[in-house]
């Protein structure tokens, strides 16, 4: 019996896919279940997999193929053997490919050029011995030499020296997470007007806490205490009283949202993704670390879904794991601002008129200034720099 295997669907709203990876080929033999081709759409890396026991007789895509919803993957034989081919019929196909390809070579263009093709390749040192003539029995034209002229500038436009021919480069085509990526955030700058305002906090107080409890909250929970819940805490805290902050702009509307699903920027295999945080406000410290790690996990193994990656009112972004010092957030369309956090660094402050050395975190929040005023902005930073220099606010919720 013969199988058909599909394009599954891929989301809503996301109608094309790429083949990522495939993992079977024409002839091989799978299980029910087994892994054939991973697809990668703009968001999310899907699992075709085979629907039943047989073998993979015609495979219709090739690695790095755009297919859509529906697109026949290939088709199988269920309960089928998968087909070996000896070394002798491997070498007669080799020869018959062979020759099939040199009744298929185009023959030789004519060498003997009209002056103005000649003239042309002179002048610009080209080689028409490697020009495919278009005119008539294979001649070389005017319009051949001229596009092998334009076609050798572009190459050495690309040179940096002379020397550069012989330095290596490789040419990879971007995944589709990433072209969407680089839609998303241009998208962003070309929209929004977007600002920056940056304050320090100082971490002290986090990390007394966190030393000070670490061992028992990971023994009652099961999870490490992170800094990141406390940053989630602080920042729906101002969120509330910002609302602003956590509103977005649709036409000429302003959409205020009373729920907060606040989206955890994540580096992955595939590229950067914004995992959700559903209802937020709802958890505590423990839930908040689980929900994350829980994310990190599924996004590390290219797991993440459609719903796991829409719908985030606010975005938080710790460039701080990978040594970032400051940076300048870029807005996660329709959201309306982004914190960013960075790398905590000892610093000599002054502290009621003393010097003293603190660990500093310097955070950034983007905003679009259609909707968030400078003051909600500063306001907002505050409020969070607040309670995370005095973490007792977040239980006594003030």
């Amino acid at each position: 019996m013969t199988i058909e295997i599909k394009v599954p669907a891929l989301g809503e709203s996301v109608s094309e896919a790429s083949i990522a990876k495939l993992y079977k080929k024409s002839g091989e033999s799978v299980v029910a279940d087994e892994l054939i081709v991973e697809l990668e759409t703009d968001k999310v890396t899907l699992e075709v997999n085979a629907p039943a026991s047989g073998v993979i007789s015609d495979l219709k895509v090739n690695e790095g193929d755009n297919v859509k919803v529906g697109d026949l993957i290939a088709l199988m034989q269920e309960g089928g053997a998968a087909t070996v081919v000896s070394s002798d019929k491997k070498e007669d196909l080799n020869n018959n490919q062979s020759a099939q390809e040199q009744k298929t070579t185009p023959a030789v263009a004519n060498q003997s050029l009209s002056p103005a093709p000649k003239k042309i390749a002179a002048e610009n040192n080209i080689d028409t011995t490697n020009i495919s003539g278009s005119g008539k029995d294979g001649r070389v034209t005017k319009g051949d030499v001229l596009q092998a002229v334009e076609s050798n500038s572009s190459v050495e436009s690309e040179l940096v020296s002379s020397q550069s021919e012989s330095k290596p480069t490789e040419r990879v085509r971007m995944s589709r997470l990433r072209q969407k990526i680089a839609e998303r955030l241009k998208e962003s700058q070309n929209t929004a007007a977007i600002l920056t305002t940056f304050n320090e906090v100082d971490m002290s107080a986090v990390m007394e806490l966190r030393k000070q409890y670490k061992e028992v909250f990971e023994k009652k929970h099961g999870i490490k205490l992170g800094f990141m819940s406390f940053f989630v805490k602080a920042c729906i805290t101002a969120l509330k009283e910002i609302p602003a902050v956590n509103a977005e702009i649709d036409g000429t509307d302003l959409i205020y949202k009373n729920f907060y699903d606040i989206g955890i920027a994540v580096g992955s295999p595939q590229g950067l993704v914004v995992p959700v945080l559903r209802d937020a406000e709802k958890r505590n410290l423990s839930e908040i670390e689980k929900g994350i790690f829980d994310l990190g996990i599924k996004a590390r193994d290219g797991k993440l879904t459609i719903p796991d990656l829409t719908g985030a009112t606010f975005t938080i972004s710790n460039g701080g794991v990978y040594g970032s010092l400051l940076s300048t957030p870029i807005i996660n369309p329709p959201q309306s601002a982004i914190l960013g956090m960075h790398k905590i660094q000892e610093r000599p402050m002054v502290v009621k008129g003393e010097i003293k050395v603190r660990p500093m975190m310097y955070l950034a929040l983007s905003y679009d200034h259609r909707i968030i005023d400078g003051k909600e902005a500063v306001t907002f930073l505050v409020r969070v720099k607040e309670i995370l220099e005095d973490p007792q606010r977040l239980v006594l919720d003030i």
